[in-house]
């Protein structure tokens, strides 16, 4: 189904599957005279809520994403991320916003299987972009997220599209639901950047134990305090190290997982997961999970890995069929620790 929002009353027509029938309820719902929508938050790092935000800040954050894009009326836009949360909602509000042409593919771990077309702007998860890199350079603006993009992905994105000579742009985000989506973005192809860079209009700033806090006027309020360790370079841009929820404390020493994470993923195309372990010596133990089957030659990668501190070699390495995930793509860390634990 295709909507185009740049007319006054969009030919909606007769929706195919529930995904869609979701999309025009919350299209209905946007042009009520309610001057709020309810938002779900992933549940990743706690429990499930839903909270209500004003629709005036949601168009705030819609243009600050539709001016750095340079997004402009009758853009193809592919909705394709569950419209319960905060990131399906915002790619159909930035449609709106911008007068875009709104494509509505049905969430799934590939959803770009039936896209034939030229997309002018796209948002996806890690795990849907793994699965759409023969058809990336149909998109010429994608932002991904939900969780961190790994060096392998990275290097999978570059190798399918420079041989295309694709004018696609590729940017990883920074956000939350509470930031209503990113209010950062960095630029992973054509070009890789190491910091994220934050919208105009946004403040940063460091608490005592080093982790982030964000001043977005125009989309909260409140001043955001974040469990999300980061380095500051100049106020305007800023490196993610970790959460600090998930730093484990093994026999006094204090490990970032994201960090290790990042440098496995550099040796191995599985998703890995870094977590500690409750122990009676140690504290806690750090293990290694690894989704897909065990073999010898992931073993024999795993052997060659230079950790730079003997404590961040993993003590058990334990193969898992699937690692959970919140409704929206993102690893679920509690629910992996439990079912560790059991």
């Amino acid at each position: 189904m295709l909507i185009d929002l740049s007319k006054p009353s969009p030919n909606q027509g007769t929706t195919s599957n529930e995904f869609e029938t979701k999309v025009l309820d919350f299209i209905k719902e946007w042009f009520s005279d309610s001057k709020t929508v309810k938002i779900q938050s992933s549940g990743s790092t706690g429990i499930p809520k839903i909270f209500e935000v004003e629709k005036s800040k949601m168009l705030n954050s819609a243009e600050m994403t539709c001016n750095f894009l340079d997004l402009k009326e009758g853009n193809v836009a592919l909705i394709c991320l569950p419209i319960e949360y905060i990131s399906g909602k915002m790619m159909v509000v930035r449609s709106i916003l911008r007068k875009l042409k709104l494509k509505i593919a049905e969430p799934s771990t590939n959803p770009l299987q039936n896209i034939n077309q030229e997309i002018d702007f796209c948002a996806m998860t890690p795990l849907q972009v793994e699965n759409s890199l023969d058809k990336l350079h149909l998109i010429k603006n994608l932002i991904i997220g939900g969780a961190s993009v790994s060096e392998t992905l990275k290097n999978k994105i570059a190798q399918s599209l420079k041989p295309s000579n694709s004018p696609t742009r590729i940017f990883e985000t920074y956000g939350m639901s509470e930031t209503l989506s990113h209010i950062a973005l960095r630029q992973l192809f054509p070009h890789q950047e190491d910091w994220f860079a934050i919208f105009e209009g946004v403040e940063i700033s460091l608490d005592e134990k080093d982790c982030l806090k964000i001043f977005a006027p125009k989309l909260n309020s409140e001043v955001l305090q974040t469990n999300d360790l980061v380095e500051i370079n100049n106020q305007n841009q800023f490196r993610f190290l970790g959460r600090l929820d998930n730093v484990i404390n093994s026999a006094g020493a204090k490990i970032f997982p994201e960090e290790l994470e990042k440098l496995v993923k550099q040796n191995i195309p599985n998703e890995v997961i870094f977590l500690g372990i409750e122990d009676e010596t140690l504290g806690q133990k750090l293990i290694l999970i690894i989704e897909g089957s065990e073999s010898e030659s992931i073993k024999q990668k795993l052997s060659t890995i230079n950790y730079e501190k003997s404590f961040h070699k993993p003590k058990d390495i334990i193969f898992v069929e699937q690692i959970p995930r919140t409704p929206n793509g993102k690893v679920n860390r509690l629910a992996l620790k439990k079912s560790i634990e059991k």
